[in-house]
């Protein structure tokens, strides 16, 4: 019973952040592209602190770590089931876990900082590695979703 909760729970955490990034990368940031600098800082100015504060971020990034590890207990002895979760597991820690933390939240304060009249001339690359890290978080959730899936599947 609690193999088959983690696992629901892993995959509705891993669903739902895998629609927010989704819609982030394939709405938002061409939206975020079409704008010049000054455009690109005042999105990011109305977006970004609503964003980091929001607390489904908060709930859905607890779960992505806690359901799988609730998963794996119960899983302890399921061999596959267990081996695609803890990836699954590892993928949600590397991605919305510590690349949000250690890169892109020190890289929304630096966009917090500019002057949306003067922003630095290398506001670019600042906008592709911001594209770039949410494409990382993305892909790699998007994988664990497909990892946990996969281990309910073995499972059941």
């Amino acid at each position: 019973m609690l193999a088959e909760i983690g696992l629901f729970l892993s995959i509705v955490c891993a669903g739902l952040w895998s629609g927010l990034l989704l819609t982030l990368t394939t709405i938002l940031h061409p939206i975020y592209a079409a704008q010049d600098g000054r455009g690109f800082a005042l999105e990011l100015r109305a977006f970004l602190p609503t964003a980091r504060k929001s607390p489904t971020n908060y709930a859905l990034v607890g779960g992505l770590v806690l359901a799988p590890v609730l998963a794996l207990i119960g899983l302890r002895s399921a061999g596959l089931p267990f081996v695609l979760t803890a990836t699954g597991l590892a993928l949600t820690i590397i991605g919305p876990l510590l690349v949000s933390n250690r890169l892109s939240e020190p890289l929304y304060d630096v966009i917090l900082g500019w002057d949306p009249d003067a922003v630095p001339a290398d506001w670019r690359l600042v906008r592709r590695r911001y594209f770039a890290l949410n494409w990382i978080r993305a892909v790699l959730t998007w994988a664990a979703f497909l990892l946990f899936l996969a281990a309910t599947w073995s499972y059941l």
